[in-house]
């Protein structure tokens, strides 16, 4: 339990990128919670700033030194306060953030915040501090228990962390370090804790999450698909979902998965980047085009009405227009629900950086017409919504008076009027209609479920 002893101090904490991040920051907020600091959602008034920082999109550490450039006049008044950059910015970026932007006090890796506390005690005596090693232990074992003041029906929880796959474009290796994988009983130990605070849907989370292995009660690696069946087992938690998985690594047995364990909800987020396998190749991405489309079939056939969504990225060095147009035709023939597409950049010290790079007028186009025709699928996807009763899962009022807003099996942003359900109930809602990024819906019965 928190000290109530301790004086209590307010903290500011800013999230950048996935929601590994997210997660990173909820632990980052119990760690600091059990050191006397209770959040404040400005930084004028905090004793401590921090922001966790995501290297994904281009000039993400540009964008960072910007907002710390925001605190200099905070900074300027409150010479007690404390400055610090967690994230993969500040693994990758470290030592040249102290030197930058002197006004910072402390930085720390993805993998070192668990030692937060220590990290305290060297900041209160004036010390500067660089925390980016990857340390032995793993953080998770050093997590102190969940606080008991969530709101939130739904919640993250990382499984898996860190990437072996060395596509050429990405840092992740660099700034997660290699694959690691929770232990079953600290997973199931997690969700129970959350589950026990009024949560209902946990999605699992890892840079590559099908591929977990962590030791079960066995002494045995568990794969992803035994830990979601163990996690179905516990009352209360009616959604199971996980994010992010690579191809390679989605199983025969995690596939029947999606087609046998009712809580695993019908969608799933599995990231093809490029259609030409000359570019697929260059990525190191380690599957073709057709294997994908063949693995596409396969889950669907297991789960008819799964509802997929992918990551593209164009404009990668030395991809041409055929390259391109051969990603236009892969998703002509997926058919994707949701899309995420972005202009390649180069990141500093990866393997694609040194080859020669597209103009970013040929991106600019490509990516217009890529995400012009994501865009007419998603709709469609949608339309084929309306009339459909699907469940929902209601997390917060809506702008409207007596509006209430959810999150389909789908994962799609339900809106729904005139909807007096407690927080945290899942209901049947009718689809009556659609708008650009989510749908319109009505109660369909007056029973709802608990």
């Amino acid at each position: 339990m928190r000290d109530r002893m301790k004086e209590l101090k307010k903290l500011f904490l800013k999230t950048y990128g996935c929601q590994m991040n997210v997660y990173d920051s909820e632990r980052m907020t119990d760690i600091m919670g059990n050191q006397g600091y209770t959040m404040t959602d400005s930084p004028d008034d905090a004793d401590m700033i921090l922001l966790n920082t995501c290297h994904i999109r281009e000039k993400a550490a540009e964008k960072i030194y910007s907002e710390l450039g925001r605190y200099r006049d905070i900074k300027s008044k409150n010479s007690d306060l404390k400055i610090g950059v967690a994230g993969c910015v500040a693994q990758a970026e470290g030592v040249e953030i102290m030197a930058r932007q002197p006004l910072v006090d402390f930085v720390v890796g993805p993998q070192t915040y668990h030692r937060l506390p220590e990290m305290l005690e060297k900041l209160n005596v004036g010390e500067k501090v660089v925390a980016t090693e990857f340390p032995v232990e793993s953080k998770f074992a050093h997590f102190p228990k969940r606080l008991d003041d969530r709101t939130n029906v739904t919640a993250f929880l990382t499984v898996q962390e860190g990437c072996d796959k060395f596509c050429t474009f990405c840092v992740v290796p660099y700034t997660r370090g290699a694959e690691v994988s929770r232990p079953v009983t600290r997973v199931v130990q997690e969700a129970r804790e959350l589950v026990g605070q009024g949560v209902r849907e946990i999605t699992l989370l890892g840079q590559n999450v099908n591929a977990y292995n962590g030791p079960g009660s066995d002494g045995q690696g568990w794969s992803l698909a035994k830990l979601i069946w163990t996690l179905s087992e516990i009352d209360g938690l009616d959604r199971i979902r996980f994010t992010t998985s690579h191809p390679n690594d989605m199983s025969d047995e995690l596939i029947e998965t999606h087609g046998e364990c009712k809580k695993l909800m019908p969608y799933l987020h599995l990231p093809v980047q490029a259609g030409s396998d000359k570019i697929l190749k260059r990525m190191n991405r380690q599957y073709t085009a057709e294997s994908y489309i063949r693995l596409i079939e396969k889950i669907r056939s297991a789960r008819p009405d799964i509802l997929i969504s992918g990551d593209f990225i164009v404009g990668f060095p030395e991809e041409d227009e055929s390259d391109f147009q051969a990603t236009l035709d892969l998703v002509e023939e997926v058919g994707y629900g949701f899309a995420y597409s972005f202009k390649y950049s180069a990141r500093p010290g990866t393997p694609a950086a040194e080859r020669m790079q597209v103009s970013e007028d040929v991106k600019s186009d490509r990516l217009q017409r890529l995400q012009s025709l994501l865009t007419t699928q998603q709709k469609a996807a949608q339309s084929m919504m309306v009339g459909r009763v699907v469940d929902v899962l209601f997390e917060r009022a809506g702008s409207l008076a007596g509006q209430m807003v959810g999150k389909s099996d789908y994962l799609q942003a339900v809106h729904v009027a005139n909807c007096d359900v407690p927080l945290g109930t899942i209901a049947p809602v009718e689809i009556i209609d659609t708008h650009s990024h989510s749908l319109a819906g009505v109660l369909a019965s007056s029973s709802h479920q608990g």
